[in-house]
Formats: structure tokens, sequence, C-alpha cells
């Protein structure tokens, strides 16, 4: 493959190689190779289309481009520093394998609306994976929340005992995390859906070119109307960014709560022997490794967002240099995103709830002390003096090592003579948690309709 540069005509003097490998980008934008080849293909048919390149050209053109992208799929292509992108050496490949005819592919066209186009291109052709990802991963937590409606576990605050809830209640609250994850990847769409090829270098091109054209080739459904915008725009990057950073976080959350719930203090969770490991000293443990793996990265992709926010900040109009830094977070967050969700929806949907050890917990503890507080409530009690006498009765449990359920009529009735045997039905951790039949709380009947709610967005 030839090393002069394809953009040399000014040049007298050549970078040193080292010089050469630090501004090159094909060891990363290689991945753009397909995106490329198929901008590529779009961009000429136009050039025939609007009889800028003759009929003979443009066939010998295709045909060549068609040969490369054959050779690609079959690991056949190799790629040069010295040509430094992705762009310059499928041209300099082109140029071997068909000659100088190759030179008029870029006619109308420049590497700065060639790569927005690529990048726009990579994108486009990777949300509905993780859309779709995400889809499997709601379709597991609504199965599994309709196994345990009225499994009873703790809620927390503060990660203290707060209230007993439905399990199935806890688990369609991750649903609706990612219900709003979807949503924003499907905004997402709507701004990688925009094709930035015929900007040119950023002011358009003198050639008579039909954007419309190409952007029915490429399966866009929306031109950018302002060409120094459509070079140098990457809201689309920083919006995925953004986007796979909210949805780490939610999967990291969930994974901070599995890995307590399957420790020895909790025991809430057993996680199936295929999504966790042992330890090279102690033969007892059985660590929640692929838990702790998603959650570390998380990290890795908040980095990626910030890193693109601090290289777009100061960026003057059009093009610059600085957005060959735009293309290894996003190719590493896809990287990151598909296997996590993946192993994620593998890891929760072999977990088996310890419905006994949950119920327990509920037991044991004072998160019924709402529900005394609620029963004065009812009986005329005004709330905020009901929730001091419960306050007490709570104290008074402590020093004698009684929960509010353990306690004698008699001793909860010298706190309050409002309070009746009935009391004690209304005290029972899976009461209470039926019993909350407001729009969207845990009520088992409640937990119900969320989920056939989530079946028919489903389209289960």
């Amino acid at each position: 493959m030839s090393t002069k540069k394809l953009w040399g005509g000014r040049f007298q003097q050549q970078a040193s190689k080292w010089v050469d490998e630090f501004g090159a980008s094909i060891s990363f934008d290689q991945q753009l190779a397909d995106e490329d080849i198929e901008g590529s293909l779009a961009h000429v048919k136009m050039l025939g289309y609007t009889k800028i390149l003759d009929a003979q050209d443009v066939d010998q053109i295709v045909n060549g481009l068609e040969a490369l992208r054959e050779e690609l799929h079959e690991g056949k292509l190799h790629f040069t520093v010295e040509n430094e992108d992705i762009h310059m050496n499928i041209e300099a490949l082109l140029t071997e394998k068909i000659g100088p005819v190759a030179g008029k592919l870029h006619t109308a066209r420049s590497r700065n609306d060639q790569v927005a186009t690529d990048f726009h291109l990579y994108l486009k052709n990777r949300l509905p994976k993780i859309i779709d990802e995400i889809t499997t991963l709601q379709k597991t937590l609504v199965s599994m929340a309709s196994q345990n409606v009225e499994t009873v576990m703790p809620g927390y605050t503060h990660l203290q005992h707060a209230q007993p809830i439905s399990y199935g209640h806890y688990l369609m609250a991750y649903y609706q995390m990612l219900k709003r994850d979807k949503e924003r990847f499907k905004f997402n769409m709507t701004h990688t859906d925009m094709m930035p090829l015929g900007a040119a270098a950023l002011a358009g091109t003198t050639f008579p070119i039909d954007r419309e054209y190409t952007a029915k080739e490429l399966g866009f459904g929306q031109i950018y109307a302002n060409s120094l915008d459509a070079v140098s725009d990457r809201d689309f990057a920083l919006e995925f960014l953004s986007n796979s950073s909210i949805l780490m976080l939610h999967l990291s959350r969930f994974c901070e709560e599995i890995s307590m719930w399957v420790s020895h203090e909790f025991k809430y969770l057993e996680l199936s022997d295929a999504y966790t490991t042992g330890s090279s000293i102690m033969p007892q443990k059985k660590n929640p490794d692929m838990a702790e793996l998603i959650r570390g990265k998380s990290g890795r992709v908040y980095g990626h967002l910030m890193a693109l926010l601090a290289t777009m900040k100061s960026l003057p109009l059009a093009y610059n240099k600085d957005l060959q830094e735009d293309k290894e977070g996003v190719f590493d967050t896809v990287k990151t995103l598909l296997p996590s969700l993946k192993v994620f929806n593998g890891m929760i949907k072999t977990a088996r709830p310890n419905v006994e050890r949950m119920k327990r917990a509920t037991e044991n503890d004072f998160s019924n002390a709402t529900e005394l507080a609620d029963y004065l409530a009812a009986k005329g009690v005004p709330f905020r003096e009901a929730h001091g006498i419960v306050g007490q009765l709570v104290l008074k449990g402590l020093q004698t090592h009684q929960n509010l359920q353990d306690m004698s009529l008699a001793d909860l009735q010298q706190a309050s003579p409002k309070i009746e045997a009935d009391v004690y039905h209304d005290l029972k951790s899976e009461v209470a948690v039926e019993r909350r039949h407001s729009l969207g709380g845990t009520g088992f009947d409640q937990v119900k309709k969320q989920i056939e709610q989530a079946k028919k967005e489903l389209g289960d």
C-alpha cells in the first residue's frame, strides 16, 4: 500500500514515524470500516445519479467498494498507520484495486462530513441492539415479579428497615428505571438518525449533489440543515454516553443491593454458580463477582462521558482534530453496555430469593411501626400525636426486647386506649403490604396492575 499522503500535495517534508503514529486514528477507527464503505457506496451512487460522475466510473468504484466490503467481512483487509484513518485506508485500498479512478470517490466530500456520517451510522446500527437487550431484561424482571407478588421483604430508607414491601414491587421499581432508559435511547435515535454527508469540509459544495438521495440510500430520516453544525456536532454521542451512564447507574445500584442481599448477614438471594466465583485461598467463598464487575464498569462509562464533554467544551466551529477523541469512549461504552446487560439478565434470572428469610426479616424489627401510627390515625388520633405514641412504644420495645406485635394488649393500651385487639391483624407484615392500595403502592393488587401494564408495554 502506498505511504504517500493523499492530502500531501502542498507538503515538502514528511513527519517522523512516531508523529504519524501519534496523529493516526486507524488503531481504533477501523471499527468504522463497514460504515465507511456503506457511506462511500451511497455517496458514489449519488454522484452517478446527479451526473457528477459518469456511469462507467461509478460502476467501477461501486464494484471495488463491494469487493473491499467482502474482504473486510472475511478478515482480509489490512490497514496501516501511514494512511492515518479508516477513510484514507479504504481509499488507498480501493486505489490498489481499481486504479486512479478511485480518486474520484472523494468528489464533493470531505473527511469531515465522512467521519461524522460514519459515526452516526455506527451508533444508528447499535442503538437498536442496546434497546433490545434492555427489553429482554425488562421481560425477565416482569416474569420474576409475577412469581413474587406476595413475597414480603423489608423496604429500606437510609439502609434502615423502613416498611415491609413486596419483592415483586421491588423488582418493578427497576423495570420502571429501565423503561426510562429505553425511552432515552429511543430519543437518542432521533438525533443519531441525521445525515451530515454533503456538508463537505464545513461550507457545503459547489457540485450539484442530492443529499436527499444519499439520505434515502443510507436510511437516514433527517438531514443536517446547517453544514457547520453537521461536521462539528457530537450531541448524539454525548446523549448516548449520558444515557449509557444513567443505565449503568441503574444496573450498579441493583448490583450493589445484590452484593448485600447475597451476604451472610442478609441471605435474601442465592446467585447461580454460573455468575459467581470462588476464592484462591478461602474454600467457602462464593463471590458475586459479576455484580461487582458491572458496578465497577459504571465508573468507566461515566469517565467516557466526562472525557467527551471536556473535549467538546471549547471547540470553535467547525471541525477540529480534537474530535478524533470522540470515538474510543463510545466504542468502549457499546462494548461495555451490551455484555453488562446480557450478564446482568442471566444473573438475576437465575437468582433464587430466600422467601422465608425475607419474611422473617420483617418480623424481627419495627418496620410495622407506621402501621400502628396509621391505625391510630384511622381511629381519630392526629397523625403527629400517633407518631409520638408509637415512637414511645418502639423505645419500650427496644428496652424490653419486644417487637410491637409481641407486646401485650394491656401494654399497647397503656400507650393509647384507642388500640384494640384487631391491631394484631394490622401489624402482620403481609397485611401491612397487602393493604397499601394507593396507586403505585406495594399492595399486592397494585403490583399486579403494574405487571399487567408492563406486559402491555412489552407486547406480551
